[in-house]
């Protein structure tokens, strides 16, 4: 008898352990509706993640890849400017209204005009200034010494109400040469505007 007592229980302790180890495996994990398996991120979601994670990284996307990667950035203040009185002292009908101190007209693109020191950024310089986009240095100022750039605007209202007065961080894409032509400048827009984004070959010139 105390034999078939022990085989009993051990019989009754297999069984109970058997009973839990399958009920435990039933039970659904927390978080996850029984019958359903964890939930996996779709593709929509994944992509919706890339998309973010591209939102915050610098935009490389829009120049060329091997020079985005090595541009030298340089912290700068930023202003804004118009071909105006008040910036210039020049009004529409004056014979150098519009024209920057390379020769070529302010423009507001693909490519903008800016001015500069051109003992930093020398003119033909370009830059990818932050909330502004591809700038190139056509213009001096007086007031634009050292690591201080103005950006152009067409009209005031544009200047106090796009910009006013920041600290950013300028990548420069191509250094300068000293020189600029209305020529380059157009054909630089061109590019930019039909590929999205500056050529290899235009920051190689």
């Amino acid at each position: 008898m105390m034999t078939s007592f022990f085989s009993a229980r051990r019989r009754l302790g297999l069984v109970t352990l058997l009973s839990i180890a399958l009920f435990a495996g039933s039970v659904p994990a927390e978080g996850t509706a029984a019958g359903e398996e964890e939930a996996k991120p779709s593709e929509a979601d994944r992509r919706a993640g890339a998309a973010a994670h591209k939102e915050d990284a610098l935009p490389a996307v829009l120049w060329n890849d091997t020079a985005g990667a090595k541009a030298r950035q340089v912290q700068v203040i930023a202003t804004g400017y118009t071909a105006g009185v008040e910036s210039t002292g020049k009004r529409p009908g004056h014979p150098l209204y519009g024209i920057t101190y390379s020769g070529v007209k302010v423009r507001r693109g693909a490519v903008s005009t800016i001015a500069a020191d051109p003992k930093v950024f020398p003119i033909g310089t370009l830059l990818y200034v932050p909330g502004y986009g591809y700038a190139i240095v056509a213009d001096t100022g007086s007031a634009i010494k050292g690591r201080k750039i103005d950006l152009y605007f067409e009209t005031k209202k544009q200047v106090f109400q796009q910009w006013g007065k920041r600290k950013v961080v300028v990548r420069v894409l191509r250094q300068g040469s000293g020189r600029l032509t209305e020529a380059s400048l157009n054909a630089l827009n061109e590019a930019v505007a039909a590929e999205k984004r500056l050529p290899g070959k235009r920051l190689e010139s």
